[in-house]
């Protein structure tokens, strides 16, 4: 089976998945990797055998020392379907929750320089156009209790 020819042209997406974590105010929490300019929802990527949710549970203890106790992960918000110049990607944004204490926040210095809570439009500031677009669907999503389905970080026509 795996030698057959429509094998070939199917998609090999690279899958990122990240959380939508807000305060009790409604900002949401950015990162700042140590290595791009630009800032990030906390999260990463998926790796072999891993599925999504666990690769954001596991990225989320990595990045901001919190464990499902702290941070429980909540549903699929949206996802992104992207064509990138490195190839296929598909993007997932979870429900990270609220999160009112930042005592128990542990960045790893070598990956990233800080976290804020930030407005919506500093978000579009600070993050690229399609991460933007993404976490101001992923906001969306919460408020409508919908999943909303997406490519290049804009709705998909339905």
């Amino acid at each position: 089976m795996s030698d057959a020819p429509w094998l070939a042209s199917a998609a090999r997406p690279v899958t990122a998945a990240g959380a939508l974590v807000r305060d009790p105010d409604g900002r949401v929490l950015l990162v700042e990797p140590t290595y791009k300019s630009t800032w990030e929802v906390p999260g990463g990527l998926v790796e072999a055998g891993e599925g999504p949710a666990a690769a954001c549970r596991r990225e989320l203890l990595e990045e901001l020392g919190l464990g499902a106790d702290a941070l429980p992960l909540g549903r699929l918000l949206c996802l992104d379907w992207a064509t990138t110049p490195q190839g296929d990607a598909l993007r997932l944004l979870y429900d990270g929750g609220v999160l009112a204490d930042t005592s128990r926040l542990r960045l790893p210095a070598d990956e990233l320089a800080s976290a804020e809570f930030v407005d919506l439009d500093v978000v579009d500031r600070r993050c690229g156009e399609p991460l933007a677009r993404r976490v101001r669907a992923a906001v969306e999503a919460v408020a409508a209790g919908v999943l909303l389905e997406l490519e290049d970080g804009k709705r998909r026509p339905t």
